[in-house]
């Protein structure tokens, strides 16, 4: 039961380097005010409140300007929602692409023989095509998602639970809906609680609205950061789900203005990376540098001596925390 970002990966050296200790920092070692900031809380979202009031109070909790989540859950809706703070919403959208899971339970609205509810839900690991809702914040166009695993749980009388991994921007109550309808009984959805978005799972520190204040309170009151380092991560664990590139400290501050990946600047890079992957991009400190899209494969970038490497979508570290080690083009 594997979501189709969850690859095991080699880390391959193209060009040996090391990195500068006057520069940058390792992201487990930044100050507790730039570890807030750059970093991300695992928030385990209650019954009642929107995501988008979630999110006002955890930057109410933090006294942060901005923050944002990683897909939308409804109101009534539980689980893993992890919140990018401050900087670390330029990253945001890397997780709004990832996989999803959710444990959901269904009532059929007559029984059923369980042959039948089993033969329904093998049909549907598979790409369903989904309208969004009248609700939904995004155009409604039936459009195609993919549905990695569907596996039943527990089945008694009606009711069904069922743990689902999918694309994201699946609709789970649509689906719940669309099964009743194959079943031939039709079905509604009765309870849903999101167990994973991309790499946060509920096996990792998963937070309570009420321990990140207990926890900013004791750093605020009593100088110490310990609970609140362990509540919030790093944001570069929020990118652990996509192929890494490390890049040499003089190529650092070009794609922080900006500018797009030169084979020539790689150091190391993982393996299976296809042309038209997103991609992350890191100093060789674990600093987040950039997102972008591979325009070459692993193979294609351990053997380039020049070329375009990976096309810069997203810049996530500011200028100036490395050397200039570039020289910009004058214009004419």
């Amino acid at each position: 039961m594997k979501l189709p970002l969850e690859v095991e990966r080699e880390l391959l050296v193209k060009s040996p380097a090391r990195t500068d200790p006057k520069y940058g920092v390792a992201p487990d070692k930044r100050e507790i005010q730039e570890h807030i900031t750059r970093g991300v809380v695992n928030i385990d979202k209650p019954s009642g409140p929107t995501s988008h009031e979630v999110v006002a109070w955890t930057k109410k909790i933090l006294d942060l300007r901005i923050a944002g989540h990683s897909g939308t859950l409804d109101p009534r809706v539980t689980g893993v929602l992890p919140i990018m703070l401050g900087d670390a919403t330029r990253a945001v959208g890397a997780l709004l692409v990832a996989g999803k899971e959710y444990v959901c339970a269904v009532r059929l609205h007559r029984q059923v023989s369980e042959k039948k509810v089993r033969e329904v839900f093998r049909e549907f690991t598979t790409t369903i095509y989904q309208k969004p809702p009248l609700k939904s914040a995004v155009r409604r166009e039936i459009r195609p998602r993919k549905i990695y695993y569907l596996n039943i749980l527990e089945i008694e009388g009606k009711d069904i639970l069922f743990k689902v991994g999918c694309e994201a921007g699946t609709y789970i109550r649509k689906l719940c809906h669309d099964i009743g309808e194959a079943i031939g009984s039709g079905a509604n959805m009765s309870d849903l609680r999101r167990t994973r978005s991309g790499p946060f799972g509920e096996d990792q520190t998963l937070v309570r609205l009420h321990e990140l204040k207990d926890a900013y309170v004791v750093w605020k009151e009593e100088g110490d950061e310990t609970l609140l380092r362990k509540l919030i991560l790093p944001m570069e664990f929020a990118l652990k789900h996509l192929p890494k590139i490390y890049i040499r400290d003089t190529a650092v501050d070009a794609l922080c203005h900006g500018a797009d990946l030169a084979a020539p600047g790689v150091v190391s890079l993982e393996s299976k990376i296809e042309r038209g992957n997103m991609v992350a991009v890191f100093t060789l400190k674990g600093e987040a540098v950039a997102l972008g899209i591979a325009e070459l494969s692993t193979d294609e970038i351990l053997k380039a001596k020049e070329g375009l490497a990976v096309n810069s979508s997203r810049v996530l570290m500011s200028p100036g925390v490395y050397p200039r080690g570039w020289i910009a083009k004058e214009k004419k």
